[in-house]
């Protein structure tokens, strides 16, 4: 039996067969539909018996070499691709979850999640708790007869607060919950949550997957008997990737960890550096020896990312400066480009939480999150020191 290949290699040479023409890089499947050369194998292929392709929301070359590789690099077994992260985050918990169950969520999570937790599924009779990423010896006592899922962000956007995966893992096992993961933050390169006894990862494509700010795509991965009701669920609700933006993201997959490397790079530079200005209150990221879970994130991840949060004095007035002040990075609510972004997460993506949920998620007046990109870094910090003045 083979060796099996480094997430690396699988990155790059696990790609589709090629067609007649031979082609080194995979050729783009613009279609919509595919055709049948009898009735016979079309009817056998939309009965599940055939091998044949029916339909682009189905399925599509490029989308399923880009869930190949991401499967590979995750380490799980099968996985469908989405329009968006959120269409993958949604899907993720919707396709599995039904009237009178409960999920065990961390309070800290993205804010579009929390909206789908405190307005969409209240409608549907699916509740939920929030319990502290840190504090998982609490979480025992807001379990519920109902509870299905363990519903997890690490490092968390934007306040990088980690949880245990090890500990989250023996949780899970121990109480047969579903652990689902958002694992965009740090991708399959830093972090495999399977490792950890994840059943399911997901992840905004959009972000370090892509890396250029192109395209918009989402992807859950996991065990075979939880992606099957989630490729049922998304078929016939419709949030397929298109075959173009999946041969971007498959395209850009091969360069993910030459490219992370060099942000982690990047960012554990800025950070040592915000981390003595005296206008800055306090720097967040993972890999700085004060980072509170800075022995975990050394424990669970290979380097700390490209996000790093700044704690502003002042608050909302000298954030708001400080951003009007720059003249090199971009303002934006993205993250994950070769581009530096820089963002007010309470006014802009976390602006739906009330003042009290925000303070909860360590989001402050003055919180600025920094996506830290491939530029030079000593351009991005001289942006950054004479827009703080």
């Amino acid at each position: 039996m083979p060796n099996k290949k480094h997430m690396d290699t699988a990155a790059i040479r696990g790609q589709m067969e090629r067609t007649d023409y031979r082609e080194h890089s995979p050729a783009l499947y613009l279609t919509s539909s595919f055709t049948f050369p009898s009735a016979e194998l079309m009817a056998e292929t939309f009965a599940g018996e055939g091998e044949g392709i029916i339909y682009s929301r189905y399925n599509n070359p490029n989308v399923d070499e880009f869930i190949s590789k991401v499967c590979a690099m995750e380490g799980m077994e099968d996985g469908f691709a989405t329009a968006s992260g959120m269409a993958a985050v949604f899907a993720s918990m919707a396709a599995l979850l039904q009237s009178g169950d409960h999920i065990l969520a961390s309070r800290a999570i993205f804010g579009s999640t929390h909206q789908i937790l405190t307005q969409v599924f209240p409608k549907w009779g699916i509740t939920y708790t929030y319990v502290e990423p840190d504090d998982i010896d609490s979480w025992e006592k807001h379990l519920q007869p109902n509870t299905k899922m363990l519903l997890l962000e690490s490092p968390s956007n934007p306040g990088l607060a980690l949880v245990d995966l090890e500990k989250a893992g023996q949780f899970a096992q121990k109480h047969g919950l579903i652990f689902n993961i958002d694992n965009c933050f740090a991708s399959p390169v830093l972090q495999q949550p399977a490792q950890y006894g994840a059943d399911l990862i997901v992840h905004s494509a959009t972000k370090w997957m892509d890396g250029q700010g192109r395209v918009l795509g989402g992807i859950v991965v996991g065990r075979t008997e939880l992606i099957e009701p989630i490729r049922f669920f998304c078929r016939h609700t419709g949030p397929a990737m298109s075959p173009f933006n999946a041969w971007v993201l498959s395209r850009s997959l091969e360069t993910l960890s030459l490219r992370m490397n060099q942000h982690c790079v990047n960012a554990l530079e800025l950070a040592s550096t915000l981390e003595k200005h005296s206008k800055v209150n306090r720097v967040r990221y993972p890999f700085l020896p004060s980072h509170p879970q800075y022995e975990l994130a050394k424990k669970q991840m290979k380097a700390g990312g490209g996000i790093v949060t700044i704690d502003l004095n002042g608050g909302l007035e000298a954030a708001q400066a400080f951003l009007n002040g720059l003249k090199l990075c971009s303002l934006s609510s993205n993250l994950g480009d070769t581009r530096t972004i820089v963002t007010h997460p309470a006014s802009t993506t976390h602006s739906k939480l009330s003042a009290a949920e925000q303070a909860a998620v360590g989001i402050l007046p003055g919180t600025v999150r920094i996506s830290v990109g491939l530029e030079h870094v000593g351009d991005v910090i001289r942006d950054l020191e004479q827009a703080l003045g």
